[in-house]
């Protein structure tokens, strides 16, 4: 079994000596150290030093940092790094915070931990919901933007116009910003006539004929 160590600082100014020194007293060799130089804003598991710890670590080891937090930028994100740990067989001790999950103490505390950390998802929610639910108040419209008939139909006639000259369907749906499969997409709803709200210009519009004629009638 090996103790391997993990610190974290936000920026290169602050020191972390400190967490480093705490590491080697309960008997982490200083090369089993491992250290980033990032902020607390990014997931544990894509953080540099982070990420060869898990790779380096293996079933028996056990993590050990100066303080809880630096294993995560939040209650969720330390719980999920604890719990990907956990799974692979590695041991977690924080040695300021005293949470040891082989003690009963420290499992305790991870218990605590992950309630709070339940509460916490709950708290974000709340406050997702209760934000949307004051945009449409306000008028705010959520998901794709509905798109204008009239222009689907005018970009249609375009696409025609383009295949007719000899291009793939690919290259025709290019020219008007469009997939080839978004193409088909509307192709389909044209020939079952549900593009939504046609008015009757449209409609001619979306009729085989030449493309100029009636892309600025």
């Amino acid at each position: 079994m090996r103790l391997l160590g993990y610190t974290r600082v936000s920026t290169a100014a602050q020191d972390a000596q400190l967490q480093i020194d705490a590491l080697v007293k309960i008997g982490v060799q200083q090369r089993d150290i491992f250290s980033d130089v990032t902020s607390g804003t990014k997931v544990a598991a894509s953080r540099p030093a982070m990420s060869r710890l898990l790779d380096h670590a293996v079933d028996g080891d056990t993590v050990v940092v100066w303080r809880i937090d630096r294993l995560g930028r939040s209650l969720i994100d330390v719980l999920n790094t604890v719990k990907s740990l956990q799974q692979a067989g590695i041991n977690v001790q924080s040695v300021s915070d005293g949470i040891d999950p082989s003690t009963k103490t420290g499992r305790m505390m991870l218990g605590m931990l992950a309630t709070l950390a339940e509460y916490e998802r709950e708290l974000i929610i709340e406050r997702v919901n209760a934000g949307i639910a004051v945009a449409q108040a306000a008028g705010t419209r959520f998901g794709r933007p509905v798109s204008d008939p009239k222009v689907i139909a005018e970009k249609l006639e375009i696409v025609r116009g383009a295949r007719k000259a000899g291009k793939t369907a690919a290259d025709a749906a290019r020219l008007v910003g469009w997939s080839r499969a978004t193409l088909y997409r509307y192709e389909q709803a044209a020939a079952a006539d549900e593009l939504p709200a046609l008015g009757e210009d449209a409609l001619l519009q979306a009729e085989p004929g030449p493309v100029a004629s009636r892309v600025t009638a």
